[in-house]
């Protein structure tokens, strides 16, 4: 029988029971919290601790001064100037056309500063600073400081501007710096760089700038800033200075330069002079160039169009990466080439009837001579640049013997000089010429060396092509006897803050180890050629020092069997390039030079007088005046007439005979 109290009894139990099931789960509850309060308060206090104190300081970088760029004697060809720059911080700014708007009423902003200041917010970081307007007056800068309450985000801030003061004259050497690109900013990140660059919005771009970027360049400093809940700054905490970037002294010589510059007048084309006792680069010329302050903080749409469209290619460095067959420059290498492997003596003669016919064919590579110079020896056809004698020693040694030897003087390589973008250029071979014409739309013929393909490469035509700088290297390197420096246009590099300087380049690469019997006669016959009887002798004329050198001229297009050559009737890209290469003092040479004026004609025409203007102002102080296009001395001698290739075979050479 059950108990009538049974009921009542089993609810009582079953609410005590879960009275103590609330009851356990609050002190759970409350043990969870006390533990949860005992690891974030006792175990994990320091951490907390740093936490909070990080949200009241600020880190704020201190960009370093990037480096000068100077000449051999201290003429600053690149520098900086302090300027005030209105600046916003994306991430702070909640309604950025409002902002723009309001900017606007107090400062001048132009369609160019809005585009430039949108492209840039898109290619950086969010939280960092970037310059709507540079270069603010101080009418501007009071302005916006009145009611930068109005703009947050916004700052007026100093910052350093770089400027490069003699514009076209250095751009393609020394080169320019802009905004850091979402490319360069993951390649900082990649190589753990991105330290050194905290605040810095500019990097290096081309040229030196971009070569010694990281010596120029330097390493950020710092503030720890204390600042109140509204992001204010409050007191210094510590400062760590950076450290400034170090000082370019260059081997070049920024009067050299100009009026190398000066020397081509309208004229295209390059030049370089070496030191062949150093391989220090004197005059690195490119012309024509370029202001390279418009693209430091983004070069406009319209400055960009004009550059790219402009048909004498400005932003081409052609001493660096122009590609040109060197012409009658090449002789004396040719007869190196010869003379070391004892495959021709000096004494050697060949009849010169005005061409070269291959063995058993009809076809014919003409002289620059129609009439042909008669009995011919080494070193008269230097002197007068006979085109028949190194056809003759092209075909007879072959490319497997003139390749090696060739390859001494640095033709067909890089030289490994200190600026970006260097052009290899083209020192022909068998094996060159079948990975050339390698694949599937060039037949097996294309590819296969043929003997007569080594014929125009004697006279520096068919397949050869060289930088300026890759001949001047040359010329250096037979200046210098055999020895080999690396061409570099830094010479020091001078830490300000220690005193200390770097030399740079200072030994030989190597010595070729030629014979001096051998050098000794191939510069006396480059001697030759600007005495009486040489194909440069007016430009010989008058000469305080001694002077070896050679000229060439080197054909664009090619000339049909028979046909004259008539330069007046051709389009000014298909006339001839001009060249000439030389060093001075013979005995002891201070100065190699390369020189080339694109489409100039003869090479003692255009060239050569420009040359002579470089060793007279640097050897003896004074100027010769022979440089410009109206003097008596660049006019082409009566009946030159410029050689008849085979149409079948690349161009022969254009080298004038002498009056």
């Amino acid at each position: 029988m059950v108990s009538r109290f049974t009921a009542p009894q089993q609810a009582d139990n079953q609410f005590q029971l879960r009275l103590l099931l609330a009851f356990a789960g609050m002190l759970l509850g409350f043990a969870i919290l006390a533990g949860r309060f005992a690891w974030l308060q006792v175990y994990q206090h320091e951490h907390f601790a740093t936490l909070a104190q990080n949200n009241s300081i600020s880190l704020v970088p201190i960009i370093p001064n990037r480096g000068l760029i100077v000449d051999r004697n201290g003429v600053v060809l690149a520098q900086n100037y302090s300027a005030y720059t209105l600046e916003l911080t994306p991430y702070k700014i909640e309604d950025l056309s409002r902002t723009l708007d309001g900017l606007g009423q107090l400062v001048e902003l132009g369609p160019r500063d809005i585009k430039r200041f949108r492209k840039q917010a898109e290619e950086s970081r969010n939280f960092e600073s970037i310059p709507l307007k540079i270069k603010l007056s101080d009418e501007e800068v009071a302005r916006v400081s009145a009611n930068i309450w109005r703009f947050p985000g916004v700052e007026v801030k100093a910052r350093l501007f770089r400027d490069y003061p003699f514009k076209e004259i250095t751009s393609h050497v020394v080169g320019y710096i802009g905004r850091i690109n979402q490319k360069e900013q993951q390649a900082l990140e990649d190589n753990d760089e991105l330290a050194d660059y905290r605040g810095s919005t500019h990097i290096g771009k081309t040229g030196l700038e971009y070569t010694y970027e990281k010596v120029l360049h330097g390493t950020a400093g710092f503030e720890e800033m204390e600042t109140d809940a509204g992001g204010r700054a409050v007191r210094t905490l510590r400062r760590v200075l950076p450290s400034n970037g170090h000082t370019l002294k260059l081997a070049l010589d920024i009067e050299l330069q100009k009026l190398a510059w000066d020397s081509f007048g309208d004229r295209r084309g390059a030049l370089v002079a070496i030191d062949p006792s150093t391989g220090g680069v004197l005059a690195f010329v490119s012309k024509p160039g370029y202001d390279p302050n418009l693209f430091i903080d983004g070069i406009d749409s319209q400055s960009w169009k004009d550059l790219n469209e402009d048909w004498k290619k400005p932003l081409v460095n052609r001493a660096l990466r122009g590609l040109y067959p060197p012409g009658s420059t090449f002789k004396p290498f040719m007869a190196m080439a010869a003379l070391e492997t004892k495959f021709r003596e000096p004494s050697y003669t060949i009849p010169d009837p005005g061409y070269f016919s291959l063995p058993g064919s009809s076809h014919r590579f003409r002289d620059s001579k129609p009439t042909g110079w008669g009995s011919m020896n080494m070193f008269r056809s230097i002197q007068v640049s006979s085109d028949t004698y190194y056809y003759k020693l092209a075909w007879d040694m072959g490319i497997d013997r003139l390749s090696p030897q060739l390859a001494k003087f640095g033709f067909g390589s890089q030289t490994g000089i200190d600026l970006d973008g260097e052009a290899r250029g083209v020192l022909p071979s068998k094996e060159w010429k079948r990975k050339r014409f390698a694949g599937k739309r060039y037949p097996e013929a294309a590819r296969t060396w043929t003997p007569a393909d080594v014929v125009p490469i004697g006279i520096g035509q068919g397949y050869n092509t060289y930088t300026p700088l890759q001949v001047a290297h040359a010329i250096a390197i037979l200046a210098n006897n055999g020895v080999v420096y690396q061409p570099h246009v830094v010479k020091e590099i001078e830490n300000l803050k220690t005193g200390e300087v770097s030399k740079v380049a200072a030994a030989p690469v190597r010595d070729n180890h030629h014979n001096p019997a051998n050098l000794a006669f191939v510069k006396s016959a480059m001697e030759a050629v600007l005495k009486p009887g040489g194909t440069a002798a007016r430009i010989g004329a008058g000469l305080s020092y001694t002077m070896a050198g050679k000229t060439g001229t080197a054909q664009v297009v090619q000339i049909k069997q028979g046909a004259k050559y008539n330069a007046s009737a051709l389009a000014e890209i298909h006339r001839d390039h001009s060249w000439f290469v030389a060093f001075a003092p013979v005995e002891a040479p201070k100065m190699a030079i390369a020189v080339i004026v694109e489409n100039g004609g003869w090479g003692a025409a255009a060239a050569a007088p420009i040359a002579r203007e470089l060793f007279d102002y640097y050897l003896t102080g004074r100027r010769s005046g022979v440089s410009s296009p109206d003097s008596p001395l660049v006019k082409p001698p009566r009946g030159a007439t410029p050689s008849q290739a085979d149409s079948s075979q690349a161009a022969g050479s254009a080298e004038e005979p002498v009056e």
